[in-house]
């Protein structure tokens, strides 16, 4: 484990990393208590409850999507050819094939997280074209740390919840600098790791027994931690806000909170952003639905589901967040009972496995 200290010192060093070297690095979080264990739970369950309930509809617009569909509120059979319900895409299978590897190694080695993902690759269900890219250089011989794009999406973020286990008994800084390793893996990209980062910080706070106070929590929680990390700039590529120019923090702190009191339904805010898989869209839209709805696990996800355009992804995030908040018993048992927790095809209730073993090994 202290490689990783060294391998990352040695990535700002070098200027291999894009990112800043914020002061979370130098954060301390504390340990989680055994109180949580339902909330860790909670945490990959709702990624893989999110993820599968919007994997059957993900890429269509929020108005096609419910005059095909009307409102979704369960699994659907998929559209693919799959045929069944509460299939997984590549949101779960990264997170969980990565707490695999966790579990295999006690700790992270991203370079055999890496090639877990390249030896799985025959499996991914919908993968994007940032990860494909990141594995045709990984099997042209690249190292680990070489082979990662430059791309704000959102597919470290979609991945790195697992991250935490392993910290939860100890509670170090290892944990921030675990976390900027793994996000960097697949997109080595500013806003993409800052964001990884804060959200990260955001369950480690709610897994800690912390409740949000005031809608602006989410906000001020998020920009307080990827601000001093942002390096780069971005520009819509859709929605209403197309002369904006800047980092992700300062989109999400401008236009976040001004459709929250101006009282837009998420589908209203979500559509000014666009709500794709560019982290200047997902990113609003996750906290927007946590502003409304985070208190009620079952509409939040509901809401990412049906009202966004990437809502796979942004339920499975959602779905972790409001997971780690109120635990597991706290979705729907419809949910859980309903949910194969595959991740190759053929080995149902591996999810379901893999979260009793995590808790095993690492829980608090």
């Amino acid at each position: 484990m202290e490689h990783n200290n060294l391998l990352l010192e040695w990535l700002f060093e070098e200027q291999r990393i894009r990112l800043n070297r914020g002061p979370i690095f130098d954060l301390d979080p504390g340990p989680v208590d055994a109180m949580a264990r339902d909330r860790v739970e909670g945490m990959l369950l709702g990624l893989a409850i999110g993820d599968a309930l919007g994997y059957t509809t993900e890429a269509m617009r929020p108005g096609e999507r419910r005059r095909v569909f009307g409102e979704i509120r369960d699994y659907r059979p998929g559209v693919r050819g799959e045929g069944r319900t509460g299939l997984p895409s590549d949101d779960t299978q990264l997170a969980f094939w990565t707490l695999e590897q966790l579990l295999e190694d006690g700790h992270l080695v991203p370079e055999h997280v890496a090639r877990r993902f390249l030896n799985n690759r025959a499996h991914i269900r919908g993968i994007g074209r940032t990860v494909r890219a990141f594995l045709d250089r990984l099997e042209m011989g690249y190292p680990w740390y070489e082979a990662a794009p430059h791309s704000a999406g959102n597919g470290a973020l979609m991945r790195i919840a697992p991250i935490i286990l392993p910290h939860l008994r100890t509670g170090t800084r290892a944990l921030w600098r675990d976390a900027a390793l793994l996000a960097m893996l697949t997109h080595n990209d500013a806003a993409s790791t800052a964001g990884c980062l804060a959200f990260v910080f955001i369950w480690w706070q709610l897994l800690q027994g912390i409740r949000p106070d005031h809608p602006d929590w989410w906000i001020e929680t998020y920009v307080s931690v990827a601000r001093p990390l942002e390096t780069s700039n971005y520009r819509p590529r859709g929605g209403e806000y197309l002369d904006f120019e800047g980092p992700v923090w300062q989109f999400v702190a401008r236009h976040v909170p001004e459709a929250y009191y101006q009282d837009m339904s998420v589908r209203e805010a979500c559509d000014r952003w666009y709500s794709g898989a560019f982290l200047l869209e997902t990113v609003p839209s996750v906290l927007y639905i946590l502003m409304r709805h985070a208190d009620d696990p079952e509409e939040a996800i509901v809401r990412a589901v049906n009202d966004t355009y990437d809502n796979d992804t942004i339920a499975a995030i959602v779905g972790a967040t409001v997971g780690a908040m109120h635990g597991a018993q706290a979705l729907p048992e419809r949910w859980r009972r309903g949910l194969p927790g595959e991740l190759y095809g053929d080995d149902l209730g591996r999810v379901q496995w893999l979260i009793t073993q995590a808790m095993e090994h690492f829980g608090p």
